[in-house]
């Protein structure tokens, strides 16, 4: 699939988040971050967690969300 399928739609994707790599289960364009709300393209994600399946826009926010969990 490229930025340009017309079958990936253009509302957020829903994805399976694992380690090094995701699935998609619903098409989409983005996902939003789940700290600061950000809307990520899909080929820019880079930052998840497999144990939270969730979505970060930078490791900034990948770090924020691993301190909440950790403390």
């Amino acid at each position: 699939m490229n930025a340009y399928d017309r079958q990936m739609g253009s509302d957020a994707a829903v994805l399976h988040y694992g380690d090094g790599e995701f699935a998609i289960i619903k098409p989409g364009r983005y996902v939003v971050c789940a700290v600061s709300g950000k809307k990520v393209p899909l080929q820019a994600l880079r930052y998840w967690s497999p144990e939270l399946q969730e979505a970060y826009a930078s490791p900034a926010e990948a770090l924020k969300r691993w301190q909440e969990t950790r403390s």
